[in-house]
């Protein structure tokens, strides 16, 4: 090195830390499937499916796996983390083994979902286990969706729209759940045969597809479905008549499926949330989970630094710069957050606590729009002159 009896200065490139939003189009998939290949889909195991052809193939013919995948690979390709469970002798022990169990930290059925951030560096968001619905099951997922900060899709039990409803009220506050009704079919039969699939795994697929094209923000309600041509029981739709079947549904809490336009959509943007929850839309639910973990994993970087009063303000100032860029893309209405001095009192400072509070406002969907129709004569005033004009 030169001698040099002063100051030099270097040039260098220096990139700006920021948080980056959570990946949310990953699919949480709980199925069974004697027949599949054992090494590509062990049991009670968090699998990672990036080709879902592939899969689809190694999934074999029993079971609900090949089914749930078919139908989400109809409307996205995205990763999708498969837990495969053995059936039981009956109903009820299939769904518990479905449910399964957390032993001393060895995880079967559904709570194995819980592994695949450690194990597969992908978090599963979109959550269900299509086709295998039932009271025990559905509530257990909405159990580890609550966990996984994930969002569960799953089939109200019911062969008409009275019992579909009573289903939906065994889901009193769960707004981590969207329940759907009735089931579709879909052309994946022999020789392009409609059979029916199951709705959940549409869903779940839909889900992503949204998530990937228009955003977290977005409900899954009106947008087109792909492949699929029909339902499995009559479901009336009218847009401007309130005690339609569809109506009603939706009413209930429930999401259905209509035509609209010529194609078929899912309609209905509620989840099982307390009728007086700040949570009862799809988005404002997702909003919440995708918001918590984004601006957490986006702070790792903080924790452990010292704890100085530069530290609290690049702290704050960083989850606004996130806000501003999501209020600017329209996935929120607002937000900011704040540092409190009555909230770090000088003890918890003194332990290495910082409370950093923030508010939001999602992006509600415009679930009802109010048209005001009025006869009017006004449009004949000129009626006299233009003649003479002509």
């Amino acid at each position: 090195m030169s001698f040099l009896h002063g100051i030099n200065v270097t040039e260098v490139k220096n990139t700006k830390r920021g948080i980056a939003t959570i990946a949310t189009a990953v699919i949480g998939l709980v199925a069974t499937a004697p027949d599949a290949v054992a090494g590509a889909f062990p049991l009670d195991t968090a699998v990672k499916v990036d080709n879902l052809d592939d899969a689809i193939t190694k999934a074999g013919a029993g079971g609900t796996l090949r089914a749930a995948l078919r139908a989400i690979a109809g409307q996205v390709t995205a990763p999708v983390v498969v837990v495969r469970v053995a059936p039981g002798a009956n109903a009820d022990a299939t769904a518990t083994a479905l449910v399964g169990a957390d032993v001393a930290g060895v995880k079967t059925g559904m709570q194995a979902l819980l592994t695949a951030s450690a194990q597969l560096d992908l978090h599963p968001r979109i959550i269900g286990a299509p086709g295998l619905e039932s009271e025990k099951v559905t509530k257990g997922l909405a159990a580890v969706g609550k966990k996984l900060r994930a969002h569960v899709y799953a089939q109200a039990l019911g062969l008409d729209r009275g019992e579909a409803i009573t289903h939906r009220g065994l889901f009193a506050d769960a707004r981590e759940l969207t329940l759907l009704w009735p089931g579709v079919t879909a052309p994946y039969g022999a020789d392009g045969a409609s059979i029916p699939v199951p709705i959940a795994a549409v869903a779940m697929g839909a889900r992503a597809a949204i998530d990937q094209t228009q955003g977290w923000h977005k409900t899954l309600s009106n947008v087109d479905l792909a492949d699929i041509d029909g339902l499995t029981a009559d479901v009336a739709s009218d847009i401007q008549d309130p005690d339609c079947d569809a109506n009603v549904l939706n009413a209930s809490g429930l999401v259905t499926v209509v035509r609209m336009g010529g194609a078929l959509r899912f309609w209905g943007n509620r989840t099982c949330a307390a009728a007086d929850s700040d949570f009862v839309f799809e988005s404002a639910a997702r909003t919440q989970q995708i918001l918590a973990d984004t601006v957490a994993l986006g702070l790792i970087w903080a924790i452990d630094k010292p704890l100085r009063p530069s530290l609290a303000k690049d702290i704050a100032e960083q989850i606004n710069e996130k806000f501003r860029v999501e209020t600017r893309a329209g996935r929120l209405m607002g937000a900011v957050a704040v540092f409190d001095a009555s909230r770090n009192p000088d003890a918890s400072l003194k332990a290495g606590k910082l409370v950093i509070g923030f508010r939001y406002t999602p992006v509600p969907p415009l679930e009802a729009l109010f048209l005001e129709q009025e006869i009017s004569d006004e449009f004949l005033a000129d009626f006299t002159s233009l003649v003479v004009a002509a």
